[in-house]
């Protein structure tokens, strides 16, 4: 078994699930739904391309000044 890391948001009414060592994405209804159809896309491309060596991801968080109309608020409802 190999662990990989995930990243999923809210777009357009689905949740779309992103896999960061690999590059596969999915969506779902639920956060479930995209994270299980993400595990299937991943398990399907491992099986026609060989995992190179995958170290974890490593999570962070940065700042960047305020320039966009979306009010945080507005982002909020997206998480």
């Amino acid at each position: 078994m190999v662990t990989f890391s995930a990243v999923v948001y809210k777009e357009d009414g689905v949740y779309i699930a992103k896999c960061l060592e690999v590059g596969t994405a999915s969506q779902g209804k639920t956060i479930n739904d995209a994270i299980s159809n993400l595990k299937e896309a991943t398990e399907l491309y491992l099986e026609e391309f060989q995992l190179k060596k995958c170290e974890n991801a490593l999570f962070t968080t940065f700042e960047v000044r305020e320039h966009a109309k979306v009010k945080e608020e507005e982002f909020a409802k997206y998480l």
